[in-house]
């Protein structure tokens, strides 16, 4: 009895170090990730090809990332998970660095455009491998230490740590807006710079948080090409064959919405950056909903909800081209406020539901697996847009990158109506009644918005 409370108290604690390595990765984002478009749009800001190159930093990035998961799930059998998830983590952090590199030899030594953008999608996509390739690894490690209440915990996790990469967004936009005249280089090395230094404080955090033990039947494992070959007929296979093919349409429009605000509608970095803050801001209101709604309703009910809702998104971008200039950043700004609320929640509910229908032995394969199949999704998706977007054409007077904006949405409602009826949940939940539902966001909204601003004006301890 005794072990199993000091073990517990492990537990407990490991979830709260979890919390602050969370939070330092999230700067990483807020610093690093969210400004790589903007940094390829700089370096190819008169290449012709941008669009192409954009696509491809999208997709080739996360199908090789994905892919290297096949490898990772495989080392839990010789290694800690501590180890893989620390060094992985390090690894990537040092890539920081080497992103750094390219800037330099194209914005002070005059590299061609096209080399240095080749060598951003080279140096990036070993960044994304590293972090993908740990990623089976982590959530295995995760479910070991979550055992209950998982919509709570996470959700909580992500609105604190989607606090942090809110605020480190903001400083990095407006780093970028002083500098952007004069030497817009030193603006991105000074972001990639600090992201380098948390990124490598995650993996330090990584390396004092408990890790259960776990024993392996031989029995866990199976292929690949057995999972695929059985793919249809069984339930995690089926929401596997969904998720994939829904990201694969919204891919073909995802990589672009910033191209079209930073090359057509010449948004400045503060603007983009206020813009995509909005999504941030609705995921923190709105997680610790979803996550609740998720623990008593379902994964599933939260996936067919926020699904059917992200169709309609790339829709809402056509209408810009209708729109007057005054009135064009406030619309995007709402756009982005409705996508960041409902994108929370689907990809809340799409992680736990992993959690709920796969077996604690079976979890870093399975993930390793679904993340595959996604990784070909968007690299299909975002490279199709990518070539599509380079064309010359003019379709019901939409340019090439609004018709693909059209595209992701037609296929985006096609795999949605075609799959989710396949797909069921797989533990015992409420049963959802409209008008209950209907209660449930109206009753919770209103708290879960006053405790968002007063986190904001006073952060607690275990939120740093």
């Amino acid at each position: 009895m005794a072990e199993e409370n000091s073990e517990d108290i492990l537990k407990e604690k490991a979830k709260k170090i979890s919390i602050q390595e969370g939070s330092a990765s999230s700067v990483q984002d807020g610093f690093g990730l969210r400004y790589i478009t903007p940094y390829a749009l700089a370096i190819g800001e008169k290449n012709s090809h941008i669009n192409t190159y954009i696509g491809f930093l999208t997709s080739v990035p996360i199908l090789f990332g994905n892919l290297s998961q096949l490898y990772s799930s495989k080392l839990i059998e010789k290694f800690p998970r501590k180890k893989i998830v620390s060094i992985g983590v390090f690894l990537q952090a040092l890539m920081w660095l080497a992103l750094i590199s390219v800037g330099y030899l194209y914005f002070v030594k005059n590299w061609d455009s096209d080399t240095s953008l080749v060598m951003l999608i080279i140096f990036y996509s070993i960044l994304i491998i590293f972090g993908a390739f740990v990623g089976p690894v982590w959530v295995s490690w995760m479910k070991d230490l979550v055992t209950k209440d998982m919509g709570a915990y996470f959700g909580k996790r992500s609105r604190i740590c989607g606090s942090i990469a809110l605020f480190s967004m903001l400083i990095a936009g407006l780093i970028l807006d002083v500098f952007k005249e004069t030497h817009l280089f030193i603006g991105f090395f000074i972001l990639f710079f600090i992201a380098f230094l948390f990124r490598a404080l995650s993996g330090y955090l990584f390396t004092r948080k408990y890790e259960p033990e776990i024993k392996l039947e031989k029995e866990y494992y199976f292929t690949f090409m057995q999972f695929f070959k059985k793919i249809f007929s069984n339930n995690f296979g089926r929401f596997t064959v969904f998720a994939s093919l829904f990201i694969l349409s919204v891919s073909i429009a995802s990589p672009f919405f910033s191209v079209y605000m930073l090359k057509d509608l010449q948004f400045s970095y503060i603007q983009w950056t206020i813009v995509i803050m909005a999504s941030s801001i609705s995921s923190i209101i709105f997680m610790p909903i979803w996550g609740k709604f998720s623990d008593k309703y379902g994964n599933l009910q939260t996936i067919k909800i926020t699904g059917s809702l992200i169709t309609i998104i790339p829709f809402l971008w056509l209408i810009v081209a209708f729109l007057v200039n005054s009135k064009v950043f406030f619309y995007i700004f709402v756009i982005e406020f409705f996508a960041g609320a409902v994108w929370g929640g689907f990809n809340l509910a799409s992680a736990n539901f992993i959690y709920d229908a796969v077996t604690r032995q079976r979890i870093a394969l399975c993930t390793a697996y679904h993340n595959v199949l996604n990784g070909f999704g968007i690299f299909i998706g975002a490279t199709f847009g990518g070539f599509i977007s380079s064309l010359d054409f003019n379709f019901l007077a939409l340019t090439p990158i609004l018709f693909i904006f059209l595209l992701s949405g037609v296929t985006r409602i096609l795999f949605y109506l075609v799959f989710i009826p396949y797909i069921k949940e797989v533990r015992e939940v409420k049963k959802l009644d409209i008008h209950e539902g209907g209660h449930y966001f109206t009753k919770n909204f209103k708290r879960i918005l006053e405790s968002f601003t007063l986190n904001f004006m006073k952060p607690r301890p275990d939120q740093i």
